[in-house]
């Protein structure tokens, strides 16, 4: 066998986890594998903050649709033709006198 496929083959089986330099070996296996923990954990997260993100996003639009809905009916409540009818049924007729300004001298 050349040395080429007996490292393959040494690798496949495992054997540089258990010979001489393991100990070696097996910090640089445990430094990657808590890499590979943090990296999993923190793509995890993202997700979660991702999802969260766009429930509020949604949210915000439903809020600015319900405010402009808000807006609008207030805005035709106000109206002058919409205060006189409503006042028109409760008895109240405008003024045939213009009013008068009261002025104050010291």
């Amino acid at each position: 066998m050349s040395k080429i496929k007996k490292g393959v083959y040494g690798f496949l089986r495992g054997s540089f986890l258990t010979d001489e330099s393991a100990f070696k070996n097996w910090r640089v296996f445990i430094f990657v594998v808590g890499l590979l923990l943090i990296m999993i954990s923190s793509a995890h997260n993202s997700d979660r903050k991702v999802i969260a993100i766009s429930e509020l996003n949604k949210l915000k639009r439903e809020l600015r649709a319900e405010y402009v809905d808000t807006g609008t009916i207030l805005m035709r409540m106000k109206m002058e033709s919409n205060i006189r009818a409503k006042a028109k049924l409760r008895g109240l007729l405008p003024s045939q006198t213009p009013p008068k300004k009261i002025k104050i001298t010291n």
